[in-house]
């Protein structure tokens, strides 16, 4: 992508839901509707949106059904008009979800990490229960579910990031939770034989939110940035996106593993110095660099999917770019720095 600049939401949101050659080539061998639960998140806009967008370029017709409590009205039009057939509904409530249409293909995005805190218990319940309620519901269709690198927990820098054949060591209930969510898909994929896929995600990043946003807007607003965590992935949502969509492909019983990270191990210190060089600010680091981190290796992605279109550098560029002109933020912080799993 050449261009220098992100105008705008429209833009931005237009990029986000292009879709690359892989998620168009899955799209055309995946047969019947796509059902997106949890659809009124930070990444599940742009990701119907590009359901839509993959399948119309493969020239196959098929309804996207997006379905969440959408607080907000105008996400919920927005999706409409992008020709994705909405329903309101809260998943945990059983006789709302029995009421929602069958789809042979479901994308599962529901969860809660922002806020986890404090929440444990319904943390537990929308990431760990709800995913049997959802496979109950859901057993005779493909189910393409996100999880997180969080349940790796901290990885040896110079491993390069976490496998997904590694052990699993999740740090608190957030981590913990995703890792009970995981387990109850792969319980209900092994004995109802559902097709799935696990994508463990580390971390989509765009303008509005992401740890590279949370690191410009430090930077921005001379605050200081703990460097204790001091490597990280990230990738551009659209890639993200992609690439999820893309693993319809790979389902399986048990189901199939997935890591969709950056390509790059990106350091902290030195992602937070070159927003300093671009916005012209010196920058407040304080802490030093631990020997672990939260890092995933997204290899096995990229050899199937393809390599992320968006490298780290534009990402950089971009974001730096938009803070300055104050663009959009949704104020959901990353939390980038917790090692204790606390969000």
């Amino acid at each position: 992508m050449s261009q220098k600049q992100i105008k705008d939401v429209e833009q931005l949101e237009e990029m986000l839901s292009r879709p690359s050659d892989a998620a168009i080539a899955a799209m055309s061998r995946l047969q019947g509707d796509v059902i997106v639960l949890g659809v009124a998140g930070k990444m599940g806009p742009t990701l119907a949106r590009m359901i839509v967008r993959a399948s119309e370029a493969a020239n196959v017709k098929r309804k996207v059904i997006g379905v969440a409590r959408f607080s907000n009205p105008t996400e919920q039009s927005k999706l409409d008009f992008a020709g994705v057939q909405t329903i309101k509904a809260d998943l945990l409530d059983q006789a709302q979800l029995d009421k929602l249409p069958d789809a042979p293909n479901v994308v599962y995005m529901a969860g809660m990490k922002f806020g986890s805190t404090g929440n444990e218990a319904l943390t537990w319940a929308m990431n760990s229960y709800l995913p049997g309620m959802v496979s109950k519901k859901y057993q005779k269709s493909k189910i393409v579910a996100f999880s997180t690198g969080n349940v790796y927990g901290l990885s040896p820098i110079a491993r390069g990031g976490s496998l997904e054949a590694d052990a699993l060591n999740p740090i608190g209930d957030y981590a913990m939770s995703c890792l009970g969510r995981e387990r109850i898909f792969e319980h209900f994929s092994r004995t109802l034989h559902i097709p799935m896929a696990m994508i463990r995600l580390n971390y989509a990043t765009e303008m509005r939110y992401g740890v590279l946003v949370d690191l410009a807007q430090r930077v921005w607003k001379n605050e200081e940035i703990d460097v204790s965590m001091g490597t990280m992935n990230a990738i551009w949502q659209a890639d993200a996106n992609a690439m999820t969509i893309a693993a319809f492909d790979h389902v399986s019983s048990p189901p199939f593993l997935l890591n969709v990270a950056g390509p790059e191990l990106l350091s902290m210190r030195a992602a937070a110095l070159a927003f300093g060089r671009l916005m012209k600010k010196d920058v407040r680091i304080v802490g030093e660099e631990s020997s672990d981190s939260l890092i995933s290796n997204g290899q096995l992605g990229h050899k199937l999917y393809g390599y992320p279109r968006v490298p780290a550098g534009q990402m950089i560029d971009w974001i730096a770019d938009w803070v300055m002109r104050g663009g959009e933020n949704i104020n959901k912080p990353t939390h980038f720095e917790a090692r204790d799993g606390k969000y």
